[in-house]
């Protein structure tokens, strides 16, 4: 697990400048490979290789760029490839050798075997950046489910890619501007794929890659889909469910061992849901050995759940590491480090509590964990995606407002695409009636020409979602969206690698994740009861109270919740959201905004206040970006 960045400008051959450049933007990613750095410079070229090393696989020899003996093909990854003992062994058999003993090494070989269809026999989560010189071509390429990030921006002169956005930005070339039209799509929480909160940068798009070409000088760009989560046009009308469900366990236990493989001590994180607690009962049972078991808790009972963790954990004998957390963790410099890391906004202070969990994980001495990141995706864990099947639950939750909207709406763009509108939008096309009327005439104004939740829809491929089952058709639309754009990005990697820990979500196998969309939907959710098909195949691994319990929102507790929590971003507020600040940003009227604060901290209402609370985030963190990376303001130190 590492951080990758470069650029390729055909036109700059001026050694000492490539240098310069590469050095300024590997220094940003520091905090994602700290125990090596490496480079390769094809000067003629005016192209940079760069990489920052987190030592997991091959500890003393595992140094990138990884080139071939006779220079003319370098590679960097980011990520793990599980299973490559055996791909360099057969490598080896066919007289193709790996220079190098790490799992990256397997890359180059297998390209120069089967060129751009080497990424097929790749199994894990990456992202890679390979170049070959003899035919003048630049290769980037994500992972399936996007678990690795891989970000891009072309201009005239040529492309420069990187990790995060960060180092992008730190090229000459690339000018640090917030997009109105992506501040729109943050304060509702749902980012066009493929886009980022800054002008001119893209990210590349789970399970493809960008081809850029040298042809006459000039650097030429196409973009291939190599992968895609593809559910059938039908399903088996008379299932056995015994089947699948010996299926999900023979797959998910070969997914798990696979990510227990490493040169380090690797761990669990540990919340109180099925998902996290079956990863670490079939760690526990690989290993034949305790499993260190990492638990965040938060000070309000209606949104912790390390009581029912902590039953797992005695029930495998995991050593846990318990985190409580308070508005002093949630709030303040740790806030502002996370949106520092995120690079977009986050609805909820979790992704603040998944940094101070990733620190914890490194004091402990551990770089890696496998977690349980991509159950609800492909078993339909999600009340939204039981909603869209079998229709409304009244039953009062605290998803209300956050995960789901207390009323039905429709969508033009989202009818014609699904023949619904997901239910898993609403809750966001609810966020944003409530900012439109916040924004500043200018930002408004440019809604009269732009729909935000239209252009969402117009990103979904339309023939991955026609004909398709409803329970299908609402997995793939959150798949390719919310997934990549929040749960694997401030939900997952960014706020991992912010304290260089490797996160390894065993269900985004891509093993597993073939075989369960081809599960029929009454398997999978089975008289009402979500996940049915995981919770049967996991039965003698869960505790009796968490294989009965019903989906539970894994969310920090929101700021109306408590007046300490209301007195600490009400702090931040005062300082982020002046009118001159708000003035310059020009997203927000401040007074506008002023009177929707007074009246929100007046609200009874639990379901409008948890709205409240996230615009209150994506107000906060929108102008914490422009005075991060804009304005250039540091960092605050963090206790």
């Amino acid at each position: 697990m590492c951080g990758i960045t470069g650029f390729w400008n055909p036109s700059r051959t001026n050694e000492r400048e490539l240098r310069f450049t590469l050095d300024q933007m590997l220094d940003v990613l520091d905090h994602r490979g700290p125990d090596d750095r490496g480079s390769r410079l094809f000067v003629d070229q005016g192209l940079a290789l760069g990489h920052t090393r987190l030592s997991i696989i091959g500890l003393s020899h595992g140094h990138q760029p990884i080139e071939t003996d006779d220079g003319d093909y370098a590679v960097t990854v980011n990520g793990e490839l599980y299973g490559y003992k055996r791909v360099r062994t057969q490598l080896a058999c066919e007289s193709l050798l790996c220079n190098g003993k790490s799992d990256s090494a397997i890359t180059l070989p297998l390209y120069l075997k089967h060129g751009l269809q080497f990424v097929d026999q790749l199994r894990g989560e990456f992202a890679i950046v390979l170049y070959d010189h003899r035919e003048k071509r630049l290769i980037l390429i994500r992972d399936r489910f996007g678990v690795k990030p891989l970000y891009y921006s072309v201009n005239s002169g040529g492309i420069v890619w990187g990790s995060e956005v960060k180092s992008i930005l730190q090229h000459p070339d690339v000018t640090p501007k917030l997009c109105p039209k992506a501040a729109i799509h943050q304060m509702m929480q749902v980012m066009v794929p493929g886009t980022t909160a800054f002008e001119g940068v893209n990210a590349l798009m789970p399970g493809h890659m960008l081809i850029v070409q040298q042809r006459d000088g000039r650097l030429e760009t196409t973009t291939q889909r190599w992968w895609d989560l593809e559910f059938p046009q039908s399903h088996d009308p008379n299932p056995d469910p015994a089947e699948y469900v010996q299926g999900v366990q023979d797959r998910l236990i070969d997914a798990v061992a696979m990510r227990l493989e490493a040169d380090v001590p690797v761990g669990c994180y540990l919340s109180g849901g099925i998902d996290s607690c079956s990863i670490l009962g079939l760690a526990t049972t690989l290993q034949q050995s305790p499993i260190k078991a990492f638990t965040i808790a938060f000070d309000n009972a209606a949104y912790d759940e390390s009581h029912i963790a902590k039953l797992m954990a005695e029930r495998t004998g995991a050593e846990q590491e318990l985190l409580l957390l308070t508005e002093k963790e949630l709030y303040g410099p740790a806030f502002e480090r996370a949106t520092w890391h995120a690079e977009r906004t986050f609805y909820n202070t979790l992704a603040v509590a998944k940094w101070h969990m990733s620190r914890r994980v490194r004091a402990c001495n551990y770089k890696a964990v496998i977690t349980g990141e991509g159950s609800d995706e492909l078993f339909g864990g999600y009340p939204f995606f039981k909603q869209d099947w079998l229709g409304r639950d009244d039953e009062e939750s605290i998803f209300a407002g956050a995960l789901l909207a207390e009323k039905d709406l429709q969508h033009p763009d989202w009818q014609d695409l699904c023949g619904f509108t997901p239910s898993w939008i609403q809750p966001w096309m609810m966020t944003l009636q409530r900012v439109k009327p916040l924004l500043t005439d200018q930002m408004r104004d440019l809604l009269n020409d732009y729909d935000p939740v239209g252009e969402v829809a117009r990103a979904i491929d339309p023939a991955q979602v026609r004909g398709r089952h409803r329970l299908d058709i609402s997995q793939y639309s959150w798949c390719k969206t919310m997934l990549e754009g929040q749960i694997l990005t401030w939900g997952g990697d960014r706020m991992d690698m912010a304290n260089s820990m490797e996160a390894r979500p065993a269900f985004l196998d891509h093993h597993v994740a073939e075989y369960a969309v081809t599960i029929p939907p009454e398997v999978r959710i089975r008289d009402g009861v979500e996940k049915w098909v995981l919770r049967e195949a996991m039965v003698n691994v869960l505790p009796k109270e968490l294989y009965e319990r019903k989906k539970f929102a894994f969310m920090a507790p929101p700021a109306h919740t408590d007046p300490v929590k209301r007195n600490a971003i009400q702090e931040m507020m005062d300082h982020w959201l002046t009118a001159d600040r708000m003035s310059t940003v020009g997203i927000l009227d401040s007074t506008k905004f002023g009177s929707f604060i007074d009246q929100a901290w007046q609200e009874t209402d639990g379901t409008i206040s948890r709205r409240n609370d996230i615009v209150m985030n994506h107000a906060l963190q929108i102008h914490m970006l422009h005075g991060q990376y804009v304005e250039g303001l540091p960092l605050p130190a963090v206790d």
